[in-house]
């Protein structure tokens, strides 16, 4: 059923299979949307899709967004186009640098061509290119906001690959809407959590989840005492399609997600609180986890001045709320 007041459209979703991509098909769907994916699985999961893979509306392609011809004639059908494919996870970025570099800005660079012939024809569709938090790199301020200054390490440390390579298709994206007056907002994501989330890759909170719902310890890397912020996928997708379809918001970059700060520790313990009471804490250092040229912020916090006062926007979902999410959907994973 169409939602009210909602025009439908035909949205493009590279990466649909993925965490946050399953969700925002979702919601498109709901909404009366008829929606493209395109995911390779190299990160997503079908399964991801397992609620929405019949619908009617829903064109599903295992394809990857290097190929530039199908990029050609997905971009070509949408109305609206949701770029959300990248290399994803802190574990793969430190071993796969290459792969992270290539799946970061040659399908932006494809998807982002394409648009912009439209847009010099006056065809302009309204496109979402998501980035990410690491962009900011080591920038010491308390807080970022979104002309801050990038601060990146040496190139010895590979885990800066993913930063500057999301920071390239950011400059892309901005290139575009000045020179051919595509409507591109860039969003710089903060800790995205929620169902469907894995820690395959690093992700903190699903591991975290995982381990205790397991029995096993909850592993902290280095002391703990990190900064981070983290905010449900359902108000970040909500922030998402709210921005692509604000005129005013074209032409500019996001911070999406909470501005609540909590030490890893602190998140641990909380995990531990709420799930599972008998779990344990460890710590492992980087050189366990990771490697020795492996390089961490110690702080991350978003400024979210700017999109509050484009969207009013303001996440629904508190920490406790989020874990308990993440929690009841593994446990029904794991029963099912």
């Amino acid at each position: 059923m169409t939602t009210a007041n909602v025009t439908p459209e035909t949205c493009l979703i590279t990466g649909g299979a993925g965490f946050i991509g399953s969700h925002l098909t979702g919601r498109l769907l709901a909404q009366g949307h008829k929606v493209i994916i395109v995911d390779d699985l190299s990160t997503g999961r079908a399964s991801n899709l397992r609620s929405v893979i019949d619908h009617e509306n829903l064109d599903y392609i295992e394809g990857t967004v290097e190929d530039d011809d199908l990029v050609a004639e997905v971009v070509d059908r949408a109305s609206r186009v949701y770029h959300l494919a990248a290399a994803v996870g802190v574990a793969l970025i430190a071993k796969q640098p290459i792969q992270t570099i290539e799946r970061n800005i040659y399908p932006t660079q494809l998807i982002l061509d394409r648009l912009g012939e439209r847009a010099k024809r006056g065809d302009k569709v309204p496109c979402f290119i998501a980035s990410t938090s690491e962009v900011y790199g080591k920038n010491p301020k308390e807080t970022w906001c979104e002309e801050d200054d990038l601060v990146f390490g040496s190139t010895t440390k590979p885990r800066w690959s993913y930063g500057v390579s999301k920071a390239i298709d950011e400059f892309l994206a901005l290139a575009f809407f000045k020179e051919t007056g595509l409507p591109a907002v860039v969003g710089r994501f903060f800790n995205v959590v929620g169902p469907r989330q894995t820690g395959a890759y690093g992700m903190v909170l699903p591991r975290f989840v995982d381990a205790a719902i397991k029995g096993e310890p909850l592993v902290v890397h280095d002391d703990g005492a990190q900064i981070r912020c983290f905010a449900h996928v359902d108000d970040v997708i909500g922030a998402v399609m709210t921005l692509v379809e604000t005129p005013h918001a074209a032409g500019r970059v996001y911070n999406i997600g909470s501005d609540k700060p909590i030490s890893i520790l602190e998140l641990a313990q909380l995990v531990v609180e709420r799930v599972n009471p008998k779990a344990k804490i460890e710590f492992q250092s980087y050189r366990d986890a990771y490697d020795d040229s492996f390089e961490d912020i110690r702080r991350r916090v978003p400024d979210l001045t700017r999109i509050r006062e484009t969207i009013n926007y303001a996440p629904s979902k508190d920490l406790d709320a989020i874990i308990d999410a993440v929690a009841e959907a593994m446990r029904e994973s794991t029963s099912n």
